[in-house]
């Protein structure tokens, strides 16, 4: 291999494994040379030979190959790269990564490699929203490895849902930006910090079909997210339904209501920083019905429940409480006067309080105005795009963790 970057690709036994040719052209297309490993499964979908003429190098399989390791063993192999991508990453190579098992040349290499990982799902969605699945994927996420995806569609077994192996181009972006960040995020000022951020609406179920929500896009908590990724934090996003596509580099959680996303929230706990951006819903329906509503009469009730207050319960945490602890505080009137008691009801770090009234424009919009407020002080920022919010946020957060390694603000 030339001295452009290299990244070592190894191709697991799952239906996704075809596209791995694709995957293949695409890197090389944007300059990055691909060596690969291929399991015993995946050569079931996939030929050593088609892949050695796309890639133009040794496609390597068997962990006791003579000529293999005679010619690039396995410590070597998971060295010579400048990073390792798992695509398609099965449920099976994703819970060998987790429990440290070596059975094979891909998950010996995987075990012995001290260059970043970066795996791709795919995936039956039974198979990935099985806690044993989930739980494997939170070892990971806080060991440091990176996850792009799984989508949501159409799968080989006829079944619809999340589980999808993200499309090649995603991955090759993802992949495009992580070299270009490289020497960004080796001195950003968060390299080495933990980051959760919190999007977009959450919606909860009325009966089958109706749900109650609200009109959050998401826009703002996806750009505080990628201004966090861009300083070199490690950052998971978790995020509630909208129709952004997920930030290369970033790990998105994707959930539906305010108790799956106070769950992801914890599982991704220790962490440095968790910035709650997310509208959610204050109420639940206390005993959703499992068919749809009728029309019965001109007046009909709904019994609500409070939702899990998500902001109040890590900002209260004994233990694991994140360093810094931000909320948002949407409000359509006395802006200053309930955020200001938000901050000392929920006892977090900081409250970023933003307008929301129709005039506003603020849910939806590209554009927010912000009111910053901690226990020391109040501070009016400008009318800013919202990746220029993400970015003075970012800002702030680092001086905040320079000037106060141990203490709050």
């Amino acid at each position: 291999m030339d001295n452009k970057q290299r990244v070592l690709l190894i191709i697991s036994g799952g239906i996704a494994a075809y596209k791995s040719l694709d995957l293949i052209r695409e890197l090389n297309r944007i300059g990055i040379g691909v060596r690969c490993i291929l399991t015993e499964n995946a050569s079931k979908f996939v030929t050593p030979l088609s892949l050695t003429a796309l890639s133009k190098d040794t496609v390597y399989q068997d962990l006791f190959s003579i000529s293999d390791e005679n010619t690039m063993g396995h410590i070597q192999l998971s060295r010579n790269t400048d990073l390792v991508l798992v695509a398609p990453a099965t449920a099976n190579i994703i819970a060998k990564m987790s429990c440290g098992i070596a059975d094979d040349l891909a998950t010996t290499t995987l075990l012995a490699t001290d260059k970043p990982v970066i795996i791709a799902p795919s995936m039956n969605v039974r198979m990935w929203s099985h806690a044993s699945t989930q739980n494997n994927i939170s070892v990971l996420l806080k060991r440091g490895i990176k996850i792009i995806g799984p989508e949501n569609g159409e799968m080989a077994c006829g079944e619809f849902g999340l589980g999808r192996m993200s499309n090649i181009e995603k991955i090759g972006a993802t992949l495009n930006n992580f070299f270009k960040t490289k020497t960004t995020k080796a001195t950003g000022k968060l390299k080495g910090r933990k980051v959760v951020v919190t999007s977009g609406p959450t919606h909860e179920a009325i009966d089958p079909i109706r749900y109650i929500t609200n009109q959050s896009s998401g826009k703002q908590g996806f750009a505080i997210a990628r201004a966090l990724q861009e300083q070199g934090a490690s950052t998971t996003l978790i995020t509630g339904p909208t129709q952004i596509p997920d930030p290369p580099g970033i790990y998105v959680k994707h959930i539906t209501t305010a108790e799956e996303m106070l769950q992801s929230c914890l599982d991704c706990l220790p962490a440095d920083i968790v910035v709650c951006a997310a509208a959610v819903a204050d109420w639940r329906m206390k005993n959703k019905y499992s068919e749809k509503i009728k029309k019965e009469g001109e007046i009909f009730s709904l019994e609500l429940v409070e939702n899990p207050d998500i902001l109040a319960t890590v900002a209260g945490m004994k233990k694991n409480r994140p360093n810094l602890v931000i909320g948002f505080a949407a409000e359509t009137q006395n802006l200053l006067k309930n955020a200001s008691i938000k901050l000392d009801k929920k006892g977090c770090d900081w409250i970023l309080a933003n307008n929301v009234s129709k005039e506003s424009e603020v849910f939806g919009g590209d554009n927010n105005q912000i009111k910053f407020i901690s226990k020391n002080k109040i501070e009016e920022w400008p009318v800013l795009s919202k990746e220029a919010i993400g970015e003075k946020l970012a800002t702030r957060i680092i001086a905040f963790l320079k000037d106060n390694k141990n203490g709050k603000d």
